[in-house]
């Protein structure tokens, strides 16, 4: 699949329904003990990573920033669950 099929998926999934997915990620990332709730969190940190940089040129500066601090703070509780 290349990725402009995968984007273009992507843009139809409703908006809903992904916040949905995602909270129920996080809370059995931050829920779940030890290494498995860390590689639900680490899993995703990729998401949230790949989406980030896959649309970097169209972010303006600001939302650029925030989307960094918020990876970077959930990468680094993935290292404090797997520890």
């Amino acid at each position: 699949m290349t990725p402009d099929n995968l984007l273009r998926r992507l843009s139809r999934v409703s908006p809903t329904a992904a916040f949905v997915i995602a909270l129920v990620v996080m809370l059995g990332g931050l829920f779940l003990p030890g290494i498995v709730g860390a590689a639900l969190l680490f899993v995703l940190a990729a998401g949230l990573a790949a989406l980030t940089f896959t649309t970097w040129p169209v972010q303006s500066g600001s939302t650029r920033v925030l989307r960094l601090v918020i990876l970077a703070l959930l990468l680094a509780v993935v290292v404090a669950k797997a520890l």
